[in-house]
């Protein structure tokens, strides 16, 4: 699980059947966690507004946690994060 910001949206009006109706952030990963990309494109079924620090499941722990669960999802939203210390 890693933790980071949600710094924009993407808007896809074609993609697979199974992902139609979601919405998608993109998340900038809190710099001590970052392993590779600083960014990642993550679902977000919760409600994440840009501004907001979440937490991000990624690989099959992210479909599991996704509405549509055989949907191609690497990386979904699974918690808003009211209070940390750490983030920045």
């Amino acid at each position: 699980m890693l933790a980071g910001k949600v710094v924009g949206s993407i808007v896809s009006t074609r993609k697979h059947d199974k992902l139609v109706g979601n919405k998608f952030m993109i998340v900038e990963v809190v710099e001590h966690m970052k392993e590779g990309a600083g960014q990642l494109v993550a679902i977000d079924n919760i409600g994440a507004g840009i501004g907001d620090y979440v937490l991000v499941a990624q690989g099959s722990a992210a479909r599991k946690g996704c509405v549509v669960s055989d949907a191609p999802v690497d990386a979904a939203i699974i918690g808003i994060i009211d209070d940390g210390t750490g983030l920045e």
